[in-house]
C-alpha cells in the first residue's frame, strides 16, 4: 500500500543535515524522518525583498533584513562570557551584531569591509538595538533576495548547531528536489476537492513551505487544516456509526418505578428543559441500538434527577443502573443523594469506591452479580475488572471531561451488549468544541434553572478592599451562612500555594475568632480520611467557614453556602471560576461570588474578571475562554483526549469544521467502511493517524 518509502528515509540521508544534527532533529522537535521534515511547517513568513534602512529600526520591529558593510570585528569577554561582536553599517546607521556561541568559527568566516545580506531578530540591551546570531549572506551577483522565506519553529540547540531560518529553509529545499508528486498522493476524494475549492495536497504542502504568493500560502493553510479537521471528524462519523449499529438493550416500558417516582417522589417541579432531555432519553433507549448521549446543564440546572430518572427506566426494564463520578467526594455526595430520593421507593443503592474494603466490599461485590443491588454509585472502582453485574443496562457518567474515551468503554464490556450510556457534564462545552471532543455523542441541553433559584451575585475587588470584603463575609455568617475561601493551588509552584493557603487560613482565623465561629480546612496534602471529615464538617454544617483550594470546584451541594470569596482570583481561568462560583447559590438565598485580585492585573485577566460579573450562562462563559485561551488548555490536556491539530484552530476555523463535519458523514453514509477503491489512500492515512491518537482504543 505505502510506496511513499522515500519518505520514510531518515532525515540525516537529507544534504546539509547529517548523523549529528539528524540525532538533534529528533531530539528536539521529533523530526527523524523526510516525512516528519514535511509536515514541520512554518508558522509564519518573511518578505524577502524588504531590506530595512539600519536607522528605520523601532522597538516594535521583529525580523529585520539589512543590506550594509561589516566593520570591527572584534572578540570580547573572557571564558564563558567570551563573545564575538561585529558593526553593520549601511549608510543610514549602525548596529551590532552578536554571536554567543562558535565565536571561533564564525570569525574564520567573515570578512571586513565587504557587504552582507544580514536576516535577524532585533533585541534591545539598554536601549540600544542589536541582533544576535544573525544570517549572514555575501552579496554578490548571484544572490537572490526575492520571495517569501518561510520561518520555522526550532530550539536554541539547534541553532547552535547551525540549524537556524535560513538553513531550515535550504535543508527543507533540498527535501523538495528529491520528493516527486507522485511521493505525496491525494487522499481526498476528487468531489470533495471540486466541491469545497481546495488545492492538490502536493501543492498545498509546497506551497505551505515556498509559497510564490500570499494566494498560494493562504489556499495551502486552508487545505491543510481543512485536511487536519476533517480526518478528526471522520473517526468521530466511524464511531458514531458504531454507536448506530452497536446493538443496545431494548426498553420497551416506562413502569412503576419511573412513574411512581414522577407522581409521589418529585422533590420540584421539572422544568421544560429536563421534560425535554427524558423525552430524549426515553426516544434513545427504545430503539434497540445503544443509547450514547452527553447531557450538558450548566451548574444547578437539575442533572442529577435527570440521571436518577433514566436509572428508574432502566430498572422498570428488569436492568441494573451505575453511576460514576470522578473522585470520593463527588461520589459520596451523588451517593447520599441518590439514596435519599430511593430509600423511600425500597431501592437498594450502594457505594462503591477505593476506600471501601474487606467485608463491605465483598457483600457490595456479591450483590451487583446476584441483581439484589439494582444501584451502584462509585469511583473509577466500578469499571475493574473484578466487578461484574448482573444485567446492566444503565451507566452515567458525571465530569465526562476527566474520563478519557478509553474509561467510557470499558463500561461497555460489563454485558453482554453494551449499557446505554448517559454522560453528564456541569461544564458548558462550546458548540465548535463538542464537535470536535464529544462528536461521537448526541448532545442535550438543560438550559432553564430550577423555579426559586436566584442569580449569583458576582463581585470583583482588589485586594486594597480585602478589610470591607471580610467584614461583608462575615455578616453574611452572622444570618447562619456558610462561606468558601479558596485559593489557588498551581502544580509548578505546589510549595508557594501550600505557605499562602496556610497564611490565608491564619488571616481567615483573625476574622473569625475560634470561639464563635468555627473553620474547616480542606487540601490536597491532607490524607483522604481527614480531607473528607473537614468536608463533613462543612455539607453537615458544623463549619461556617470553608477555607480550600480547588479540590471543591465540581459538584460538591450545600444548599446553606451562600458566600464564595476567590482569592488571586487573576489566576484561574474563566471555566475554572466560573465552575467554582457554582457552589453558591444552591438554595433560596441571594448568593454572592467575591473575585479578590492583586492590584495590578493584565488585560487579559481584567477582561477575565469583568466577563464574570457580567454573566452568569456558562455557555457564554465557555465560549469566551475557548477564545481567550484555545482549546488545549481548557480541560488540561492530559485527560481531555481533544486532538491536537498543527494549522487548524477549532474557534477561528469554524466554518471549516462545520464543513468537514458535513463531508464525513456524507462519506461515511456513501462508504461506511472506505472500501471504495477512490477511498483505500483515505483509510490508509485514517489508520495511520489513529495509531497515534485515543480514538484507536475504540474501535
Amino acid at each position: 500500500m505505502n510506496s511513499n518509502n522515500i519518505l520514510d528515509t531518515p532525515v540525516e540521508f537529507l544534504k546539509g543535515v547529517g548523523p549529528q544534527r539528524g540525532e538533534l532533529l529528533k531530539k528536539e522537535l521529533e523530526i527523524s524522518t523526510f516525512e516528519d521534515l514535511l509536515y514541520h511547517y512554518p508558522y509564519r513568513y518573511f518578505d524577502r525583498t524588504q531590506v530595512t534602512k539600519i536607522a528605520q529600526i523601532v522597538p516594535s520591529s521583529e525580523f529585520v533584513q539589512m543590506i550594509g558593510k561589516l566593520v570591527n570585528i572584534n572578540e570580547e569577554g573572557e571564558g564563558r562570557k567570551k563573545r564575538l561582536v561585529a558593526t553593520l553599517f549601511d549608510g543610514s546607521g549602525s548596529i551590532e551584531l552578536v554571536w554567543f556561541q562558535g565565536a571561533q568559527w564564525v570569525r574564520k568566516t567573515l570578512m571586513e569591509q565587504t557587504t552582507y545580506i544580514v536576516f535577524g531578530r532585533v533585541s534591545y540591551f539598554n536601549g540600544v538595538p542589536n541582533i544576535a546570531h544573525p544570517e549572514l549572506e555575501l552579496l554578490n551577483a548571484e544572490t537572490n533576495i526575492a520571495g517569501m522565506q518561510p520561518v520555522y519553529p526550532t530550539t536554541e540547540k539547534l541553532r547552535q548547531k547551525g540549524l537556524s531560518n535560513r538553513s531550515f529553509a535550504k535543508v527543507t529545499q533540498s527535501l523538495f528536489e528529491k520528493v516527486k508528486q507522485h511521493d505525496i498522493p491525494e487522499i481526498l476524494p476528487s468531489n470533495i476537492l471540486t466541491q469545497y475549492r481546495l488545492c492538490s495536497r502536493y501543492q498545498a504542502i509546497r506551497w505551505i513551505h515556498f509559497p510564490d504568493t500570499d494566494e498560494h500560502m493562504q489556499a495551502a493553510r486552508y487545505r491543510l487544516k481543512w485536511e487536519e479537521l476533517f480526518a478528526s471528524q471522520m473517526m468521530i462519523a466511524r464511531i458514531r456509526l458504531q454507536h448506530t449499529i452497536q446493538q443496545g438493550w431494548k426498553f420497551e416500558k416506562v413502569g412503576e418505578y419511573f412513574n411512581g417516582f414522577y407522581n409521589n417522589h418529585l422533590p420540584f417541579q421539572l422544568t421544560n428543559a429536563q421534560k425535554r432531555v427524558l423525552k430524549e432519553i426515553r426516544i434513545d433507549t427504545a430503539t434497540g441500538k445503544q443509547m450514547n448521549r452527553l447531557v450538558q446543564g450548566d451548574v444547578g440546572s437539575g442533572k442529577t434527577i435527570v440521571a436518577v430518572m433514566a436509572m428508574l427506566l432502566a430498572m422498570d426494564n428488569g436492568f441494573q443502573a451505575c453511576m460514576m463520578a470522578p473522585t470520593e467526594i463527588l461520589a459520596q455526595q451523588h451517593f447520599q443523594g441518590i439514596k435519599s430520593l430511593l430509600e423511600p421507593m425500597g431501592i437498594a443503592v450502594a457505594l462503591l469506591t477505593g476506600s471501601v474494603k474487606g467485608k463491605e466490599r465483598k457483600e457490595i461485590l456479591k450483590g451487583l452479580a446476584d441483581g439484589s443491588i439494582p444501584v451502584a454509585v462509585g469511583t473509577h472502582a466500578l469499571i475493574e475488572d473484578k466487578v461484574q453485574f448482573h444485567n446492566l443496562g444503565m451507566a452515567v457518567i458525571d465530569e465526562q471531561h476527566r474520563f478519557g474515551v478509553g474509561q467510557r468503554a470499558r463500561l461497555w464490556e460489563k454485558n453482554a451488549h453494551p449499557p446505554h450510556i448517559l454522560v453528564m457534564t456541569a461544564t458548558p462545552i462550546p458548540r465548535t468544541l463538542a464537535m470536535t471532543m464529544y462528536g461521537d455523542l448526541d448532545v442535550s441541553v438543560i438550559d432553564e434553572l430550577p423555579p426559586g433559584r436566584q442569580e449569583i451575585k458576582t463581585i470583583y475587588r482588589t485586594d486594597i478592599y480585602r478589610a470591607k470584603v471580610m467584614e461583608f463575609v462575615r455578616s453574611e455568617v452572622d444570618k447562619g451562612r456558610q462561606v468558601y475561601i479558596v485559593y489557588p493551588l498551581i502544580e509548578e509552584s505546589e510549595k508557594m500555594d501550600y505557605e499562602s493557603l496556610i497564611a490565608g487560613y491564619d488571616q481567615v482565623k483573625i476574622w473569625f475568632p475560634e470561639g464563635k465561629y468555627r473553620i474547616a480546612m480542606v487540601h490536597g496534602r491532607q490524607d483522604p480520611e481527614e480531607r473528607q471529615r473537614n468536608m463533613a464538617r462543612f455539607i453537615g454544617g458544623d463549619a461556617n467557614v470553608l477555607v480550600a483550594t480547588t479540590v471543591i470546584e465540581v459538584g460538591v451541594n450545600v444548599p446553606n453556602a451562600s458566600v464564595m470569596v476567590i482569592e488571586s482570583a487573576e489566576r484561574f481561568g474563566l471555566s475554572q471560576l466560573h465552575q467554582l462560583r457554582g457552589r453558591v447559590g444552591r438554595g433560596s438565598e441571594q448568593s454572592y461570588c467575591i473575585l479578590l485580585a492583586g492590584n495590578k492585573l493584565s488585560e487579559d485577566s481584567k477582561q477575565r474578571m469583568s466577563i464574570m460579573e457580567a454573566t452568569a450562562n456558562g455557555f457564554v462563559i465557555a465560549e469566551k475562554d475557548l477564545e481567550m485561551r484555545g482549546p488545549g488548555d481548557i480541560y488540561g490536556t492530559r485527560q481531555s483526549g481533544v486532538i491536537k491539530f498543527k494549522l487548524a484552530d477549532i474557534v477561528q476555523d469554524s466554518t471549516i469544521l462545520e464543513q468537514t463535519r458535513v463531508a464525513a458523514q456524507q462519506l461515511i453514509a456513501e462508504d461506511p467502511g472506505l472500501t471504495l477503491p477512490q477511498h483505500q489512500l483515505l483509510k490508509y492515512t485514517l489508520l495511520k493517524q489513529a495509531h497515534q491518537s485515543e480514538w484507536s482504543k475504540i474501535s
